[in-house]
Protein backbone atom coordinates (compact mmCIF):
# COMPACT_ATOMS: atom_id res chain seq x y z
CA UNK A 1 0.00 0.00 0.00
CA UNK A 2 2.95 2.39 0.72
CA UNK A 3 4.15 1.87 -2.81
CA UNK A 4 0.84 2.50 -4.57
CA UNK A 5 1.04 5.96 -1.99
CA UNK A 6 4.56 6.97 -2.79
CA UNK A 7 3.49 6.35 -7.05
CA UNK A 8 0.51 8.72 -6.60
CA UNK A 9 2.56 11.24 -5.17
CA UNK A 10 5.34 10.74 -7.16
CA UNK A 11 2.37 11.06 -10.62
CA UNK A 12 0.94 14.20 -9.45
CA UNK A 13 3.98 15.98 -8.29
CA UNK A 14 5.07 15.11 -12.02
CA UNK A 15 1.98 17.17 -12.96
CA UNK A 16 2.82 19.95 -10.58
CA UNK A 17 6.10 20.35 -12.15
CA UNK A 18 4.44 19.96 -15.63
CA UNK A 19 1.96 23.15 -14.77
CA UNK A 20 4.59 25.02 -14.00
CA UNK A 21 5.84 25.26 -17.87
CA UNK A 22 2.39 27.09 -18.37
CA UNK A 23 2.91 29.14 -15.59
CA UNK A 24 6.37 30.23 -16.73
CA UNK A 25 4.30 31.27 -20.25
CA UNK A 26 1.71 33.52 -18.12
CA UNK A 27 4.30 34.51 -15.50
CA UNK A 28 6.73 35.96 -18.13
CA UNK A 29 4.54 37.81 -20.36
CA UNK A 30 2.16 40.44 -20.17
CA UNK A 31 -1.19 38.46 -20.49
CA UNK A 32 -3.82 39.82 -18.00
CA UNK A 33 -5.30 37.29 -14.98
CA UNK A 34 -7.75 36.47 -16.45
CA UNK A 35 -6.31 34.83 -19.71
CA UNK A 36 -4.38 33.05 -16.96
CA UNK A 37 -7.73 31.77 -14.86
CA UNK A 38 -8.89 30.94 -18.68
CA UNK A 39 -5.92 28.65 -19.70
CA UNK A 40 -6.04 27.06 -16.27
CA UNK A 41 -9.88 26.44 -16.53
CA UNK A 42 -9.17 25.09 -19.99
CA UNK A 43 -6.40 22.51 -18.67
CA UNK A 44 -9.06 21.25 -15.95
CA UNK A 45 -11.81 20.92 -18.48
CA UNK A 46 -9.26 18.54 -20.77
CA UNK A 47 -7.74 16.83 -17.84
CA UNK A 48 -11.32 15.77 -17.51
CA UNK A 49 -11.98 14.71 -20.96
CA UNK A 50 -8.72 12.64 -20.92
CA UNK A 51 -9.50 10.53 -17.86
CA UNK A 52 -12.70 9.91 -19.12
CA UNK A 53 -11.42 8.38 -22.33
CA UNK A 54 -9.06 6.19 -20.09
CA UNK A 55 -11.29 3.45 -19.66
CA UNK A 56 -11.42 3.51 -24.04
CA UNK A 57 -8.16 2.71 -24.58
CA UNK A 58 -6.08 -0.55 -23.11
CA UNK A 59 -3.04 -0.31 -21.67
CA UNK A 60 -1.07 -2.21 -24.01
CA UNK A 61 -1.31 1.15 -26.17
CA UNK A 62 1.17 2.77 -23.78
CA UNK A 63 4.55 2.07 -25.40
CA UNK A 64 2.91 3.54 -29.05
CA UNK A 65 1.89 6.71 -26.95
CA UNK A 66 5.07 6.90 -25.47
CA UNK A 67 7.12 6.78 -28.61
CA UNK A 68 4.44 9.31 -30.88
CA UNK A 69 5.39 11.81 -27.69
CA UNK A 70 9.21 11.35 -28.45
CA UNK A 71 8.21 12.71 -31.99
CA UNK A 72 5.95 15.60 -30.50
CA UNK A 73 9.43 16.14 -28.41
CA UNK A 74 11.10 17.41 -31.07
CA UNK A 75 8.52 19.05 -32.72
CA UNK A 76 7.54 20.96 -29.71
CA UNK A 77 11.35 21.92 -28.59
CA UNK A 78 12.12 23.75 -32.43
CA UNK A 79 8.78 25.90 -31.93
CA UNK A 80 9.65 26.58 -28.80
CA UNK A 81 13.41 27.26 -29.67
CA UNK A 82 12.04 29.72 -32.54
CA UNK A 83 9.43 31.40 -30.58
CA UNK A 84 11.86 32.30 -27.83
CA UNK A 85 14.25 33.65 -30.26
CA UNK A 86 11.11 35.65 -32.00
CA UNK A 87 10.07 37.01 -28.52
CA UNK A 88 13.75 38.22 -27.72
CA UNK A 89 14.15 39.46 -31.20
CA UNK A 90 10.88 41.93 -31.16
CA UNK A 91 11.98 42.89 -27.57
CA UNK A 92 15.24 44.23 -28.26
CA UNK A 93 13.79 46.24 -30.96
CA UNK A 94 11.30 47.93 -28.56
CA UNK A 95 8.22 45.45 -28.91
CA UNK A 96 6.76 42.89 -27.04
CA UNK A 97 5.16 39.86 -28.41
CA UNK A 98 4.78 37.86 -25.09
CA UNK A 99 0.83 38.01 -25.48
CA UNK A 100 1.13 36.10 -28.38
CA UNK A 101 4.07 34.01 -28.11
CA UNK A 102 3.50 33.22 -24.73
CA UNK A 103 0.80 30.48 -25.78
CA UNK A 104 3.43 28.57 -27.76
CA UNK A 105 4.84 27.51 -24.05
CA UNK A 106 1.51 27.73 -22.15
CA UNK A 107 -1.75 26.72 -24.45
CA UNK A 108 -2.01 22.49 -24.22
CA UNK A 109 0.32 21.12 -26.88
CA UNK A 110 0.32 17.46 -28.02
CA UNK A 111 3.18 16.87 -24.96
CA UNK A 112 1.32 18.01 -22.35
CA UNK A 113 -2.00 16.02 -23.82
CA UNK A 114 -0.01 13.24 -24.15
CA UNK A 115 1.89 13.45 -20.37
CA UNK A 116 -1.75 14.37 -19.20
CA UNK A 117 -3.39 11.48 -20.57
CA UNK A 118 -0.30 8.94 -19.60
CA UNK A 119 -0.71 10.16 -16.06
CA UNK A 120 -4.58 10.01 -16.02
CA UNK A 121 -4.20 6.18 -17.20
CA UNK A 122 -1.35 5.06 -14.89
CA UNK A 123 -4.00 7.01 -11.67
CA UNK A 124 -6.61 5.33 -12.85
CA UNK A 125 -4.76 1.56 -12.99
CA UNK A 126 -3.46 2.12 -9.89
CA UNK A 127 -5.90 3.60 -7.54
CA UNK A 128 -8.74 1.30 -9.63
CA UNK A 129 -11.42 4.70 -9.77
CA UNK A 130 -13.31 5.61 -12.26
CA UNK A 131 -11.24 7.27 -15.13
CA UNK A 132 -13.54 11.14 -14.66
CA UNK A 133 -12.82 11.20 -10.95
CA UNK A 134 -8.97 10.97 -11.76
CA UNK A 135 -9.52 13.86 -14.61
CA UNK A 136 -10.84 15.69 -11.81
CA UNK A 137 -7.79 15.40 -9.26
CA UNK A 138 -5.42 15.95 -12.28
CA UNK A 139 -7.10 18.85 -13.60
CA UNK A 140 -7.56 20.02 -10.31
CA UNK A 141 -3.25 19.71 -9.46
CA UNK A 142 -2.81 21.10 -13.08
CA UNK A 143 -5.23 24.04 -12.11
CA UNK A 144 -3.61 24.63 -8.50
CA UNK A 145 0.04 25.04 -10.36
CA UNK A 146 -0.72 26.89 -13.57
CA UNK A 147 -2.16 29.91 -10.75
CA UNK A 148 0.16 29.48 -8.41
CA UNK A 149 3.23 29.55 -10.42
CA UNK A 150 1.96 32.37 -12.55
CA UNK A 151 1.56 34.48 -9.52
CA UNK A 152 4.95 33.43 -8.09
CA UNK A 153 6.92 33.82 -11.44
CA UNK A 154 5.09 37.34 -12.14
CA UNK A 155 6.46 38.68 -8.15
CA UNK A 156 10.27 37.95 -9.86
CA UNK A 157 9.44 40.76 -12.12
CA UNK A 158 10.80 39.21 -15.24
CA UNK A 159 10.55 41.07 -19.12
CA UNK A 160 9.28 38.72 -22.21
CA UNK A 161 13.32 38.50 -22.85
CA UNK A 162 13.34 36.30 -19.68
CA UNK A 163 10.09 34.49 -21.33
CA UNK A 164 12.71 33.76 -24.65
CA UNK A 165 15.07 32.73 -22.58
CA UNK A 166 13.32 30.45 -20.72
CA UNK A 167 11.43 29.30 -24.00
CA UNK A 168 14.72 28.34 -25.44
CA UNK A 169 16.08 26.29 -22.60
CA UNK A 170 12.92 24.52 -22.63
CA UNK A 171 13.29 23.41 -26.01
CA UNK A 172 16.45 22.60 -25.44
CA UNK A 173 15.00 20.11 -22.53
CA UNK A 174 12.64 18.99 -24.71
CA UNK A 175 15.67 17.80 -27.38
CA UNK A 176 17.44 16.30 -25.05
CA UNK A 177 14.33 14.61 -23.23
CA UNK A 178 13.87 13.13 -27.33
CA UNK A 179 17.31 11.61 -27.26
CA UNK A 180 17.96 10.09 -23.73
CA UNK A 181 14.52 8.62 -23.43
CA UNK A 182 14.31 6.35 -26.15
CA UNK A 183 18.18 5.14 -25.61
CA UNK A 184 17.60 4.33 -21.34
CA UNK A 185 14.15 2.66 -23.40
CA UNK A 186 16.03 0.12 -25.51
CA UNK A 187 19.29 -0.17 -23.10
CA UNK A 188 16.28 -1.43 -20.62
CA UNK A 189 14.54 -3.47 -23.27
CA UNK A 190 18.22 -4.97 -24.09
CA UNK A 191 19.08 -5.86 -20.10
CA UNK A 192 22.41 -3.79 -20.33
CA UNK A 193 23.59 -2.23 -17.32
CA UNK A 194 25.69 0.76 -16.32
CA UNK A 195 29.02 -1.91 -15.80
CA UNK A 196 28.47 -3.19 -19.19
CA UNK A 197 30.46 -0.31 -20.66
CA UNK A 198 30.48 0.34 -24.62
CA UNK A 199 28.15 3.06 -25.74
CA UNK A 200 26.07 4.02 -22.89
CA UNK A 201 29.69 5.14 -21.20
CA UNK A 202 29.32 8.06 -24.10
CA UNK A 203 25.61 9.18 -23.03
CA UNK A 204 26.68 11.45 -20.04
CA UNK A 205 29.35 13.23 -22.48
CA UNK A 206 27.16 13.51 -24.86
CA UNK A 207 24.42 14.97 -22.19
CA UNK A 208 27.07 17.38 -21.15
CA UNK A 209 28.25 18.59 -24.64
CA UNK A 210 24.56 19.67 -25.50
CA UNK A 211 24.13 21.81 -22.54
CA UNK A 212 27.83 23.60 -22.93
CA UNK A 213 26.50 24.10 -26.85
CA UNK A 214 23.38 25.11 -25.32
CA UNK A 215 24.95 27.54 -22.74
CA UNK A 216 26.59 29.27 -25.61
CA UNK A 217 24.24 29.69 -28.16
CA UNK A 218 21.85 31.48 -25.79
CA UNK A 219 24.80 33.73 -24.79
CA UNK A 220 25.46 34.96 -28.42
CA UNK A 221 21.62 35.04 -29.14
CA UNK A 222 21.23 37.36 -26.09
CA UNK A 223 24.69 38.99 -27.29
CA UNK A 224 23.15 39.95 -30.16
Amino acid sequence: MSYVYAAVIGILIGIFIFGLKTGVGCGFSTVKRRDVLILASGYFIISIILGSLVEMVDQSYLEGISNLGMTLHVFVALVLIGAGIYTQKKWSCGHDVSKKTFLVISVPCPVCLTALFVSCMVLASTLEISGWKIGILVGFVFFISVISSTWVFRKMKKTPEDLGTAMMFLGIFYLLGAMVVPAYIKAKKLNMTLSSGGELEIVPLLIFALFIIGGYALNNIRGQ
